[in-house]
């Protein structure tokens, strides 16, 4: 996953519309009374384009109604607005403004507010093994039946996303959300992506040797719903579409899992991120929406060692979003370690407990789609025929690191535990899980990064692991009866310098008579103990490895009481190539 840094602190998001208004009343630009309805970054851009006379520019926005829009409105706005699409899954619409526009628009009573149409990125080394999907395999479940939607860059016709008895072609549904492109994939990304999920080994034989080169569910039905063009670009209310497609699909393909190894930088609670509230509406559709935490970890401005770097929408509480791990290229799991980019939380602003669990995610070998944007950046990412014995894997496979990595790992397993019990809700698929997450890490660990000459010094709390490393055996053997729902809890700095979880109000899974979530102290002076059944009892969580970064629970970034974003957030990554940090 590639992502930016949000460019504002946390605290000033939530100050500065009001500041703004002001701002903006004094200068006459008629935004003062609907500016609470308009993000500031958009009323910034309006801004600038009146101050240089330019009241002809239309910007790319999105905007939410308080009443979902009939289509006859929709139809109505996209007239007056030069184009535009409707975006139902938000009860809202893609419309294309100029300042004027968006002023009028904004003081109407059945607008509920404007933002702009963001731009969002994309975001195998004994890695099957590793998280034992072929304990999985071993048992008979590949996935059959069950549809995942892969949201990315398209998808390529490869002979190892065809049924590896039949032929027949696994990619059931292609539809390019990108304007005047096909579903082809261009950028490389998500070719990568649906391999890690489904791809069959069949190029080099299909052996399933446990450095062999296959996906963790191996016959899943693909929906390819692009949203990213050739530089592995695309916009909000692409992604938007995209899940409005599938909950629509759901039903004559079995949708029952979204992929979104996509994101974007932070820029508001996930309360009112027009993102954050699609992937909601999907999850409550009855889809489990698998999205990367971000390539941040690295980041340490403001002394934040990676800390509050989670992005969009892997920060809503809904979601499962996913950290990157390193097999160290053996197919046993003592010897994992965390990988130094993988994003870290509480998520700003709301403070949401990220990643909910890690994956492999670090140089994974998958599908390749030749001569795309990828493949022309990083060619000495093209896995050698030599690795695999034989001439028919050259030009035909790739690697590539970061959390978009060990997204589509996690979705594979989400699909092997749904073709075993079908009936489970996402929320139950979340909390097994997060519960059979294997819980035993080291304490720290240290990588050292010869072509930046920097040591990174990884700690294995919380919000680094999140409940743990996917476990797929585990997984598919708890019979344990879930109930409720399985949002991520609330981080809270206490008045002691300590950090507890809570529930999200009326929001908790129960496991028989326990809660998933307690309120447990889990930054300080005391381990998780007791009743938060998904963390367990772990030294992992104590004393003895926080407090080399308890600068990030003073006056941090993290809790909106100095700093800015841009010190807690991701600079810009490189997806692959040699010396990067995703390789590390």
């Amino acid at each position: 996953m590639v992502t930016n840094i949000a460019r504002t602190s946390a605290r000033r998001r939530i100050t500065e519309i009001a500041a703004l208004a002001l701002f903006l009343c004094a200068l006459g630009t008629g935004f003062a009374s609907a500016a609470p309805k308009v993000d500031p970054d958009l009323q910034r851009q309006l801004h600038q384009l009146r101050q240089n006379g330019d009241n002809v520019t239309r910007v790319p926005v999105i905007v939410q109604f308080k009443n979902v829009p009939s289509d006859a409105r929709i139809a109505g706005l996209a007239k007056a607005h030069g184009g535009g699409i409707g975006l139902q899954l938000v009860r809202g619409g893609a419309f294309k403004m100029t300042p004027d526009e968006v002023e009028a628009l904004a003081n109407d009573s059945d607008v509920d507010y404007i933002v702009p149409d963001r731009p969002v990125q994309s975001a195998n080394d004994y890695y099957e093994a590793a998280v034992g999907g072929d304990w999985g395999q071993n048992l008979g479940y590949d996935g059959s039946g069950i549809g995942v939607a892969v949201i990315d860059s398209g998808i390529n016709d490869e002979s190892d996303l065809h049924n590896a008895m039949f032929g027949t072609q696994r990619i059931v549904y292609s539809q390019s959300f990108v304007p005047g492109t096909d579903a082809s994939d261009l950028y490389g990304h998500g070719t990568h992506v649906a391999g890690i999920i489904g791809g069959t080994g069949q190029i080099i034989g299909g052996r399933y040797n446990p450095n062999d080169i296959y996906g963790v569910a191996r016959n899943v039905n693909i929906i390819n719903l692009k949203v990213l063009d050739a530089n592995g670009a695309g916009l909000d209310s692409y992604v938007i579409s995209a899940l409005q497609k599938a909950v629509s699909l759901k039903s004559t393909y079995n949708i029952r899992i979204v992929n979104l190894s996509v994101g974007r930088p932070f820029y508001q609670s996930y309360k009112t991120d027009p993102l954050c509230q699609a992937v909601e509406s999907a999850w409550k559709s009855g889809l489990v929406v698998v999205v990367a935490a971000g390539n941040g970890g690295r980041n340490n401005s403001g002394g934040i060692s990676g800390y509050g770097t989670i992005t969009a929408p892997g920060n809503d509480p809904y979601v499962i979003t996913v950290g990157a791990m390193r097999t160290m290229s053996t197919a046993v799991k003592g010897d994992d370690l965390i990988a130094t980019y993988s994003s870290k939380g509480p998520s700003l602003l709301d403070h949401i407990v990220k990643p909910d669990l890690v994956a492999p995610g670090n140089k994974i070998n998958s599908l390749l789609s030749q001569s795309s944007t990828l493949d022309r950046a990083y060619p000495g990412n093209e896995v050698s025929n030599t690795v695999y014995g034989t001439q028919n894997a050259s030009r035909l496979y790739f690697t590539m690191s970061g959390t978009s990595m060990a997204t589509p790992v996690v979705s594979g397993a989400a699909a092997l535990l749904l073709q075993k019990s079908p009936w489970l809700t996402p929320d139950a698929v979340k909390a097994k899980l997060m519960k059979t997450a294997s819980k035993t890490f080291p304490a720290q660990s240290s990588t050292y990064d010869p072509s930046t000459n920097t040591t990174y010094n990884e700690q294995y709390d919380i919000f680094t692991i999140g409940a743990g490393y996917l476990n797929i055996p585990n997984a598919l053997a708890n019979t344990d009866s879930v109930s409720g729902a399985a949002l991520s809890p609330v981080a809270v700095r206490n008045a002691d310098g300590t950090v507890s979880v809570q529930n999200i109000s009326g929001s908790s899974v129960i496991w028989g008579g326990s809660v998933v979530w307690g309120t447990s102290v889990v930054w300080g002076t005391s381990a998780v103990q007791g009743n938060s059944v998904i963390w367990g009892g772990s030294v992992v969580w104590g004393t003895s490895s926080v407090q080399g970064n308890s600068v990030v629970w003073g006056t941090s970034v993290i809790w909106g009481t100095g700093g800015n974003v841009s010190d807690a957030a991701t600079g810009p990554q490189s997806i692959v190539g040699a010396g990067d940090p995703e390789n590390q």
